[in-house]
């Protein structure tokens, strides 16, 4: 779609970003998927495997990790809301970049709601 300036609605632009961090983390989840439902299939292979699998992810640094699953998990689930209504609106696409900040914004405060429980478990203050 092009713009007064001669250039695309999305390139270079937050629209742009927003697709780019649509993929990436997609492609994240998709790969934690992955992982996920093979060593949940080891528990029927081996149970002794599944546990010593089960026991690196009880570490800190898994801990750090599964912080940046949820944040995938948040930002993809209400960014795929704003690229529905983007698509199906009469004015979605003028609105998009306010509708980007609305996402971003609702995936900070998720996030904040997020963080200091699962920190706290993770370091040891159950």
């Amino acid at each position: 779609m092009p713009t007064a300036q001669g250039g695309t609605l999305y390139r270079g632009r937050e629209g742009m970003w927003s697709w780019v961090a649509h993929r990436v983390t997609g492609f994240a989840i998709f790969f934690f998927l992955l992982v996920h439902v093979t060593d949940t299939a080891l528990v029927r292979v081996s149970p002794e495997a599944y546990n010593a699998v089960i026991g690196t992810y009880q570490t800190p640094i898994m801990g750090i990790g599964e912080v940046g699953l949820v944040a995938a998990i948040v930002f993809h689930a209400f960014n795929g809301i704003r690229i529905i209504l983007v698509d199906f609106l009469a004015n979605g696409p003028r609105y998009q970049k306010v509708m980007l900040w609305v996402v971003l914004g609702l995936s900070v405060v998720t996030m904040a709601g997020f963080l200091p429980r699962h920190l706290m478990n993770v370091f040891g203050g159950h």
